[in-house]
């Protein structure tokens, strides 16, 4: 598929999403993988294009908080407080689900929470804004493989795979921390 700039409709993108359709997109330290975390098809040929094992889970990611709501169970005032000192920002929370929450993306763990992130990239957020809507967000180079860290190697490995959105990467080397919000426990640095 071509290169899409953020000029097409959003609506155009939720379609996409919404019919089990994948996006790639910059994040702040490679180009990650999309769809919609609400999607049984778009999350399993995400898993099938990443080569990803279904048990691990996926972060999902939103402009706002408001849009994660339907994800998780209720944050307690103090819970709130917490996740408001990182976000926006590259730290993700892991939170109990709630029910509307699809297993691929919680992944087989037996406290059956969800991770979750309000980001901060621009690039990411400008996608997030015209789509109006949550996407799941991990990297999208095939599982064991080098991060995607450019446009071109991203369309030279996806090519016609997805649909690859104009961006870049701010270069970080480290991905977003994972902190278990139930007991303040770093999960990944």
């Amino acid at each position: 598929m071509k290169q899409h700039r953020l000029s097409q409709s959003g609506r155009a993108l939720r379609y996409h999403l919404a019919q089990g359709g994948v996006i790639a997109y910059a994040t702040r330290a490679v180009f990650g993988l999309g769809c919609s975390p609400y999607s049984q098809r778009g999350l399993k040929n995400l898993l099938s294009i990443k080569k990803r094992p279904s048990h691990k889970g996926l972060i999902v990611i939103a402009h706002h908080r408001s849009q994660l709501h339907k994800l998780h169970r209720p944050l307690t005032a103090a819970e709130q407080t917490r996740v408001n000192q990182d976000w926006p920002g590259p730290v993700t929370f892991l939170v109990p689900a709630s029910g509307h929450c699809l297993p691929l993306v919680r992944g087989r763990h037996k406290s059956k929470k969800v991770a979750i992130r309000v980001d901060a990239h621009p690039d990411t957020l400008a996608l997030l804004r015209t789509i109006k809507m949550p996407i799941t967000s991990t990297s999208a180079n095939l599982s064991g493989r080098r991060p995607i860290r450019t446009l071109r190697e991203c369309h030279r490995q996806l090519g016609k795979k997805v649909k690859i959105i104009s961006g870049r990467t701010l270069r970080h080397t480290q991905p977003s921390k994972i902190i278990d919000l139930a007991n303040d426990q770093i999960i990944r640095r």
